[in-house]
């Protein structure tokens, strides 16, 4: 009897151990042979996830009419110091992207901001699907936009003399603040030329120096300086205005410069400002005869796409100088010449005066759509880089109040202390 009872309970305790590894086993199996799961209940995997903007960015993208588009695709500028019927049409009717102003559009820091509200508050009731750009080009010294009771900051050459880079980032971040408060949201700074003609009609003291390293490790600072205050900062004059005879308001200059000349000079500050997250390259009117000789920068495909895009890897915002500016009317009509540049690669032609010109820059655009000389995917390229660019700066319609003048100043006196 014992020994039968005892070979039960050896059946028994053997019993239990098979069935608890089997429910082991059980348990662990999908984690060895994992189930297809259907496609239904999990998104399709995706080798390179977007980030959350990216993909409100393409949901606004489908949800825009072909006007909208282009407009987005220019940037204009306006007469007057508050809102007039012509930029609002242009925003309303065409839903232009944004504004820039100059200093005959600013008083005072109070009429800046009702005007700036204003263009928003145009934005606001035409259900725009993206804010507007609010610019202007604020370098310091003698190109500045900022209102007179605001103090000014000082030339580009000057805060480079000082060759240090901390002193440039606070200035930017001062420059960068002070836009912000006026209500801007995005500078056209800094000037990344390397100033070495010394005869220069059009640079000079706009640029941070005569060497690719004073202006680099000076320039990308200043750069760095007004992105941290979540301004955009625009880096110009790709591929580099420093060594021109010619101001390209007036004439079209020509730079006669080699390949290895410009990888070691001209090209040197860029190519740092792209590396450390430039969101926009403003590309100048100028004839690279040794890169394109027959056609100027801000029109050239080979220079947009194979060395800004291509070689110097830029992914960011396109911006072509002011389409009005002589370099570009003494030789093609502007609505052409826009075609071009958006062709070549440009996301945004700048059209600064003239509500007829930027009508015909507009219509332009959207006839060479419609005609399927520009593709649809060329302009939906742009549209997604613009709206991304101002979803990643927080962009926002919203009516700010106007700029605390002593504040502003005090705050610019601390970062120009040596």
């Amino acid at each position: 009897m014992k020994l039968q009872r005892m070979l039960l309970i050896y059946a028994i305790i053997i019993g239990i151990l098979i069935v608890l590894v089997g429910c082991r086993t059980t348990h662990t199996a999908p984690a060895a042979s994992p189930t297809p799961t259907p496609t239904s209940e999990l998104p399709p995997a995706s080798p390179t996830p977007q980030p959350p903007a990216h993909d409100q960015t393409m949901d606004v993208l489908t949800q825009m009419s072909l006007t909208e588009k282009i407009g987005q695709m220019v940037l204009v500028g306006m007469d007057g110091t508050a809102v007039q019927p012509e930029i609002s049409s242009l925003i309303k009717e065409r839903s232009v992207g944004g504004v820039i102003l100059y200093s005959n559009n600013v008083e005072s820091a109070k009429q800046l901001s009702q005007l700036l509200n204003g263009l928003k508050q145009v934005n606001r009731d035409a259900k725009s699907k993206l804010p507007l750009l609010l610019s202007a080009d604020q370098e310091g010294g003698r190109v500045s936009r900022l209102p007179k009771e605001i103090k000014a900051f000082p030339a580009s050459m000057t805060v480079g003399s000082t060759n240090d880079p901390k002193y440039a980032y606070r200035v930017g971040s001062a420059l960068g603040e002070a836009m912000k408060m006026a209500g801007f949201n995005t500078d056209y700074a800094p000037v990344l030329d390397v100033n070495t003609n010394p005869n220069n009609p059009v640079i000079g003291d706009r640029a941070f120096g005569t060497t690719a390293n004073r202006v680099t490790s000076m320039g990308v600072q200043e750069m760095l300086g007004i992105k941290s205050q979540g301004v955009i900062p625009v880096v110009k004059h790709f591929p580099g205005h420093g060594d021109t005879s010619v101001d390209s308001h007036y004439g079209l200059p020509v730079v006669e410069h080699d390949l290895q000349r410009l990888r070691t000079t001209e090209f040197v500050p860029f190519a740092s400002a792209i590396q450390k997250g430039a969101p926009v390259v403003m590309v100048a009117h100028i004839l690279m005869t040794k890169l394109d000789p027959n056609t100027p920068a801000s029109m050239s495909r080979i220079i947009i796409q194979d060395f800004l895009r291509g070689e110097l890897n830029f992914g960011g915002v396109v911006i072509s100088d002011d389409m009005t500016m002589e370099a570009v009317g003494k030789t093609i009509a502007i609505g052409p010449a826009a075609v071009k540049a958006v062709m070549a690669g440009a996301d945004i032609v700048l059209v600064g005066h003239d509500p007829e010109q930027q009508k015909a820059v507009l219509d332009a655009l959207t006839a060479a759509v419609q005609s399927g000389k520009i593709p649809q995917t060329t302009i939906d390229a742009s549209v997604t880089r613009i709206a991304k660019l101002k979803s990643d700066f927080h962009l926002s319609d919203q009516p700010t109040a106007p700029a605390d003048v002593h504040k502003v100043n005090q705050l610019i006196e601390a970062a120009l202390k040596k």
